[in-house]
């Protein structure tokens, strides 16, 4: 039994010959009977949209010629060199003697900026007004004038039922400092 080993061979049977002839001989005949000259309809659809009108494009827009401009940089500002004038940058040298009072120690409102605190409302006693503020810590603080707030120096100048106003000492820009009045609006 060992000796005799089963093969599966691939031959071609007599009834698999007969249906790949018939197929070849059929195939021609069913390609010839698809491709039938009767496309008259097609050919009356063709002629039909042929004969229609010709529609006109419109010419295209004229073209204007290019201007060319010549920039001429001898009257103009080099965009090079620093903006400040030579006059201005002598100004950095000199100083106008306005300085902050950097010996005295700050208040507690000054280690915030104006924009960030707000004027809630002022108490009056004994004659003096005394405006409350909230700073960004939820804390209300009292101040009176001649208090400073503010992280640019600011000194508060006068207290009113609607605004406190300061003087606030700021860099110039050139190296000194210049006062600038501010104030704070209470709010709603």
């Amino acid at each position: 039994m060992a000796n005799e080993i089963k093969t599966h061979s691939q031959k071609s049977t007599p009834a698999m010959t007969a249906t790949v002839k018939v197929l070849c001989l059929c195939l021609p005949v069913f390609l010839t009977a698809c491709s039938s000259d009767n496309t008259s309809d097609l050919q009356e659809y063709v002629a039909s949209i042929k004969a229609r009108p010709k529609g006109r494009i419109k010419p295209l827009p004229e073209i204007t010629p290019y201007e060319t401009y010549l920039y001429q940089v001898s009257h103009l500002r080099d965009p090079f060199t620093p903006f400040i004038a030579q006059e201005e940058a002598s100004l950095e040298i000199q100083d106008s003697g306005l300085h902050p009072n950097l010996n005295r120690k700050r208040e507690e409102l000054e280690q915030y900026s104006l924009d960030s605190l707000t004027f809630v409302g002022h108490i009056e006693k004994n004659g003096k007004t005394w405006a409350l503020i909230t700073a960004p810590d939820k804390v209300i603080y009292r101040v009176l004038p001649g208090n400073h707030m503010g992280s640019n120096y600011g000194e508060i100048l006068a207290i009113t039922e609607t605004s406190i106003l300061l003087n606030e000492i700021i860099p110039n820009g050139v190296g000194g400092w210049t006062e600038r009045e501010a104030s704070l609006d209470l709010s709603e």
